[in-house]
């Protein structure tokens, strides 16, 4: 054996496969390296032979100081799994192999480095071996290795300490007392000296409690505790300096390992004052300050009800709140997201009511300028107890209705202190804090995931109540009414509280069914939304709830209906009720979904009055009729619109609208009507994106309907129309053409106001470069002169700024078109997903292609090629790759032939072969179309006896409805087309399509 390792060749001979093993192991491919200490582990294993396992050891020991970074752990891997599996190896022989192989005494100087990391990735091998702690000679070893290794701190900084301390923590207590204490000892009589010496008394303290007694310690550094008075000043500089080597960020081990000893020794508050608040807060230091805030975030846990209590109410608290309100901006550290991974950790792993409560409470009442600084839609509520979830919403309540502003952890900044006045900035505060607790309930009924349905009527009802109506006096009969604010909302403060109530409204429309039972499981399996347990939607309850809102007399809206409303309102809720009563016997899903748009725009009336008016009473008559009997029989009266047509018009002003409740409730009820859909009901959709019907004054008060809320007042661009424009470069080049067009008139003007002053000598000196008279004005005649040049410059700067301001009204007014088009689209893309095989279908395909045209040879903005890739990806993937397709084209066939003809002709005539290339697309669609349709009612049988292939052949032979030979005409022409014309659009790609698919 001995032999065979003096001459590796001996052993090499047997295969170059064993090698290579080696030489994957210092590869820096964890991959690879991991694959070659199997592979290696396995060979030893099968082979047995000694002379390999010497060989081994030798290699990997020598490798254990490689000058490549990547290969010391995979070589100190390869090692520990070595020594794992042959347990016959000693441990202190390979020790001594690795001292002597790396010593430190004679190695070279320039060699020290990997000499060091040899050493210290041999201990680490030993350590992973998980064999050094039943070893007691070579785990004595190993310590004192690793105390000398400390002095090499330039290369290996601080791992062997933490390796030292990860050992330590490993071992028995037994062991530590007989062995580890006496070499250690030293570091623990020094443990006020450095970090490291600190965290490794303050670990034993906590693993090996019945060595490291008070008594004990005292005999080692003189007290006996770590927390004292005499031992803050000495605590603070070492967590100081502790944070300063920490690289990472994240919070020193010795810093949570100082508190849980503090907790032990009963010294929690005194650590907490003294050493934090008082000691490190007071350090000018960004990273110190970081370090308190992951204290606090790591703290939660292990803190009782009455210490959380302290911490949430203390000074860090209060300097991670100012440091989130000073850090608003893209450049700033933001420590909030940590923070509220710490809370969301605790609550998660928090099994106690009472500390959950604490916690949400205190972080709810950290608050800048009334407003708390936790995220209002934050989702740490989702792990909440029902106990402390219930208790933390009653607490929210009260809080909307009685600001306590005294129990408020409130900071702000000296500027802001100075510029309001004290009664101002109490009102200022309640608002930002109503706000935020509306917001917060709101996001309740999302985030939290142990909710009943109580718990959500509960706080849609609160929000619904206090947007739309104000408490005359107590009431019982009405639990929000119950108790009066004490300080009343304003006008903003419903403003506030009614745009989050109907994103509530939103969420309870698409909320899955809540509860235990088997009922509202059976309706979560079938993907039902915006109902109870019960099958009531949630906006009907809501709707009911109004009703008794507006029949008390203890009560008064904010908005007062008038007799006309307040009947449209009654008349609403009787047509729910008789739909209701019809929802077993029609169709389920369509009458939820007209109970949903008429419950949400009679809602929409304590909002906006006047404008809900009109469209509730058409969508109340369009509903009577969707459900008359009438509805059903075929309608001989084409003068009055039939109701499908009524109800695409009242969904096509919906989208117009800014809320995104209604244009969603509206495309989920459009699904519903599309297979009621009439050809005068598509074509009022198709005409949104007809360019000839843009002009029209039905189509701008739809746009205007939506910039009402989404552009600013006419003042507003008065006022700031010269900062917009000056940020455009398209306006800046707009204005040169403006000034050029009046260049001439503004001329002519001046030299008149010249002349008027008996200045012309002067304007004739301006002309020619020639000094035109010594003749000079009075001051009065001057002053009066440079009033009417001042008046003329300022008219005409006032016609400039009018045209600048036409033309951003423009730019704006044709943005809010696009996307008007663009919800539309969807419109459409429902249709040809959902009807694919209604005749209807054919005439979408023109003006989509149109659609594509106009947006081709439009601008190229961002809006613009958004909306053509919408366009063109309905076209391909609902219309052309749609499996489903009509069914019906018998009576069709001559149009759908003049189709075919129409669109391939247009693709010949393009200039672009983009625009082009779905011109031919669409016709292959439609001889899709044409081929998948049968002439006859039945097809003829077939035999029996025919197999795959035959069949196969036999339906490509089959033409359907197709004519092939007035179809096989017009590719020609196109084909000769593509072959006679250089700049042809058509292209090869499209014939080859073309033969791909129709090969007959």
């Amino acid at each position: 054996g001995g032999a065979a390792v003096s001459d590796p060749r001996g052993v090499l001979r047997q295969g170059r496969a064993f090698l290579d093993f080696f030489w994957d192991i210092a590869k820096p491919e964890q991959e690879v390296r991991l694959a070659a200490t199997e592979n290696l582990l396995r060979h030893l294993r099968e082979g047995k032979k000694d002379d390999e396992l010497k060989y081994t050891l030798k290699r990997l020991v020598e490798g254990l100081g490689a000058t490549r970074e990547a290969a010391r752990p995979g070589f100190s891997l390869a090692l520990a799994q070595v020594l794992q599996t042959f347990e016959e190896i000693p441990l202190c022989s390979v020790l001594e192999q690795i001292k002597e192989k790396h010593s430190l005494e004679k190695v070279k100087k320039k060699l020290v480095r990997s000499a060091a990391f040899g050493n210290f990735f041999g201990v680490m091998s030993l350590f992973q071996s998980g064999r050094l702690v039943k070893d007691r000679k070579a785990l004595l070893e190993s310590i004192q290795l690793l105390q000398q290794l400390t002095n090499h701190q330039t290369h290996l900084r601080d791992l062997p300490r933490k390796t030292l301390l990860d050992i330590t923590s490993e071992v028995p207590e037994s062991v530590f007392e007989e062995v580890l204490f006496d070499i250690l000892q030293s570091d623990l009589s020094s443990a006020f000296t450095s970090p490291e010496n600190l965290h490794l008394l303050l670990v034993g303290m906590q693993k090996f409690p019945g060595v490291l007694k008070p008594k004990k310690l005292k005999k080692l550094f003189g007290s006996p505790t770590v927390v004292n008075e005499e031992n803050i000043p000495r605590l603070v500089e070492l967590l100081k300096s502790a944070v300063k080597s920490e690289k990472d960020k994240k919070l020193p081990s010795v810093v949570f390992d100082l508190l849980q000893v503090a907790l032990k020794e009963g010294a929690f508050e005194l650590f907490w004052n003294e050493v934090v608040e008082n000691g490190l807060l007071k350090e000018k230091s960004g990273p110190v300050s970081y370090m308190c805030y992951r204290l606090l975030g790591s703290a939660l846990p292990v803190l009782s009800l009455e210490q959380l209590q302290v911490v949430l109410k203390g000074k860090v608290m209060l300097h991670y709140g100012e440091h989130v309100g000073a850090t608003q901006f893209p450049q700033g550290f933001k420590f909030a997201t940590e923070m509220e991974g710490y809370i969301d950790k605790f609550l998660s792993d928090c099994d106690d009511p009472e500390r959950q409560l604490a916690v949400m409470m205190g972080f709810s009442t950290l608050t800048h300028l009334g407003k708390p600084v936790l995220m209002s839609a934050s989702r740490v509520v989702r792990h909440l107890q029902a106990v402390a979830l219930q208790k933390y919403i009653d607490w929210l309540k009260d809080m909307f209705l009685r600001p306590d502003l005294d129990c408020c952890l409130d900071f702000s900044s000296n500027r802001q202190k100075q510029s309001r006045e004290n009664g101002d900035r109490a009102q200022h505060k309640i608002a930002r804090l109503r706000r935020w607790i509306i917001h917060r309930l709101v996001n309740i009924t999302e985030s939290a995931m142990k909710k009943e349905e109580s718990l959500v009527m509960d706080i849609a009802r609160f929000c619904f109540f206090h947007a739309f109506f104000v408490a005359k006096k107590k009431t019982s009969q009405i639990s929000e009414a119950s108790v009066l604010p004490s300080e009343p909302l304003d006008e903003q403060d419903h403003t506030e509280t009614e745009n989050y109530f109907f994103g509530l409204l939103q969420t309870l429309n698409t909320l899955p069914v809540l509860g235990d039972t088997p009922k509202a499981a059976a309706l979560r399996e079938k993907h039902v939304h915006g109902v109870t347990a019960d099958g009531k939607l949630w906006i009907f309850l809501l709707a009911e709830y109004a009703n008794k809102l507006l029949s008390s007399e203890h009560v008064r809206a904010v908005k007062p209906f008038t007799k006309e409303q307040r009947a449209i309102w009654e008349r609403t809720l009787q047509s729910v009720k008789n739909l209701q009563k019809k929802e077993n016997k029609s169709d389920s899903a369509k009458v939820g979904a007209f109970q949903q748009l008429l419950l949400s725009i009679a809602i929409h009336l304590f909002k906006n009055q006047s404008e809900t008016v009109d469209v509730l009473s058409d969508l109340l008559s369009c509903t009577e009729k969707a459900f008359s009997k009438e509805a059903k029989k075929k309608k001989t009266d084409n003068s009055e619109p039939a109701w499908v047509e009524v109800m695409v018009e009242i969904l096509l002003s919906l989208l117009a609208q800014p809320s995104l409740l209604l244009r969603r409730i509206s495309k989920s009820v459009f699904v519903w009507i599309c297979p009621s859909l009439t050809k005068r009901g598509l074509q009022l959709i198709l005409d949104v994106f007809d360019p000839s019907q843009e002009e029209n004054e039905e189509s701008a008060v739809v746009v205007m309907e939506e910039s009402k809320k989404k552009t600013r007042s006419a003042k507003d661009v008065d006022e700031e129309g010269s900062e917009d424009s000056s940020d455009e470069d398209d306006t800046d080049s707009g204005d040169e053409e403006m000034s050029e067009e009046v260049d001439d008139d503004f001329r002519s003007q001046l030299m008149n106001v010249l002349q008027a002053g008996n200045a012309l000598l002067t304007c004739c000196f301006c002309q020619k470069g020639g000094d035109g008279s010594d003749e000079e004005l009075d001051d009065e005649a001057m002053m009066a002169l440079d009033k009417n040049i001042s008046a003329l410059f300022a008219e005409q700067q006032k016609r400039i700024q009018a045209k600048k301001n036409e033309k951003d009204r423009m730019r704006k007014e044709k943005i809010l078109r696009r996307d008007f088009k663009a919800k539309v689209l969807d419109l459409i893309d429902v249709f040809l997903m959902k009807q694919a095989e209604s005749p209807l279908v054919f005439d979408i395909i023109e003006p989509l292609l149109q659609l594509i045209e106009q947006c081709m040879s439009s601008d190229s903005d961002k809006q613009e090629v958004d909306f053509l890739r919408k366009t063109a990806s309905i076209f391909k993937n609902s219309l052309c790759r749609n499996k489903q397709y009509c069914r019906s084209v018998q009576a069709l066939q001559e149009d759908v032939h003049a189709l075919v003809q129409r669109l391939v002709k247009k693709a010949c005539k393009h200039t672009d072969s983009a625009v082009a290339l779905y011109y031919f697309s669409a016709s292959l669609y439609l001889l899709k179309v044409l081929k998948g349709n049968t002439s006859s009612p039945a097809p003829p049988p077939q035999p029996e006896d025919q197999n795959d292939s035959t069949k196969q052949a036999s339906q490509l032979l089959n033409p359907g409805c197709l004519d092939v030979k007035r179809v096989a005409v017009t590719y020609r022409q196109a084909l000769t087309h593509f072959f006679s014309k250089r700049n042809s659009p058509l292209t090869c790609s499209m014939f080859h399509d073309l033969f791909k698919r129709f090969p007959v």
